[in-house]
């Protein structure tokens, strides 16, 4: 049968394919449109599996929070060149795709969720199978607290989220400015507490040992130890660091004297 050009530009609109592969879709359906749409698809699956052992380490980090401000989620749309990362339609199906990812509370969820006539996961297998290069979530992560606020680093490639215990004039500043610092200086933790006690105990290990090669007394080395995990949590827990705008005061005072502020969680996800 006869396949019209209109045919084939309709296909390539809908799926972003190319034109001769739009055709032989086309061909091979008798027309059929979303059979077509169907082994394009499958195109991609294969497509998908031969580039399954390929580093998707490039693509676009990006944040949004909801329109009350209690809610937030980060996604990482993972491709293998930088070339892709930066394609106008690559940006916005990322787009699209954190604004769906806002309403899920988990990865499965999102990857289940219906996009343009198919799943999330199905989309990333057609646009594998499109752009040529594997296509996936490299990270997906969620927030909620009284007021969130986010930071997208230029480029696309760091995005942070951070809760504060209430809403406040300045909310939104403040969210942002700490969000900045997540996205900076890469905090293990909220605070003490939040730090996981195998990590500190390693800590503890390392300075011992390095007290020892400095030939410190054994007696003495608890103590010294004790300023030496101080320093540490001051500079890997959020809301001991100092606040990169304002060397002199932490971020924890920085938020208070802000608006009376606690920051209450925070996540971030980086391409690396």
């Amino acid at each position: 049968m006869k396949i019209t050009a209109s045919e084939v530009n309709k296909l390539r609109q809908a799926t972003g394919a190319g034109m001769m592969d739009c055709k032989k879709a086309l061909v091979e359906s008798e027309g059929d449109f979303d059979k077509a749409v169907e082994n394009l698809r499958k195109k991609g699956q294969k497509v998908a599996a031969n580039r399954a052992d390929r580093e998707s380490s490039e693509g676009a980090v990006l944040a949004k929070v909801n329109a009350s401000k209690t809610a937030g989620v980060i996604i990482s749309v993972n491709c293998e060149t930088d070339f892709v990362a930066k394609n106008d339609s690559y940006i916005k199906l990322a787009n699209e795709l954190v604004s769906l990812a806002l309403s899920c509370d988990t990865l499965e969820d999102f990857l289940g969720s219906a996009f343009e006539g198919m799943t999330v996961a199905e989309k990333l297998t057609e646009q594998t199978g499109v752009i040529g290069e594997k296509i996936e979530i490299g990270g997906f992560k969620t927030l909620k607290a009284p007021y969130v606020g986010s930071y997208i680093h230029a480029g696309n490639k760091i995005a942070a989220l951070v809760g504060l215990s209430k809403t406040s004039d300045n909310g939104a500043e403040i969210a942002k400015n700490v969000a900045m610092q997540v996205a900076a200086m890469n905090p293990i933790a909220l605070n003490e507490e939040h730090v996981d006690a195998s990590v500190v105990e390693k800590e503890i290990e390392i300075s011992k040992e390095q007290l020892r090669q400095e030939g410190k007394p054994e007696a003495m080395l608890d103590n010294i130890v004790k300023g030496k995990i101080k320093r540490f949590y001051k500079e890997n827990t959020l809301v001991n660091q100092d606040f990169i705008k304002d060397s002199k005061v932490s971020v924890a005072t920085y938020v208070k004297s802000a608006g009376d502020l606690v920051v209450t969680g925070f996540e971030r996800i980086a391409l690396v």
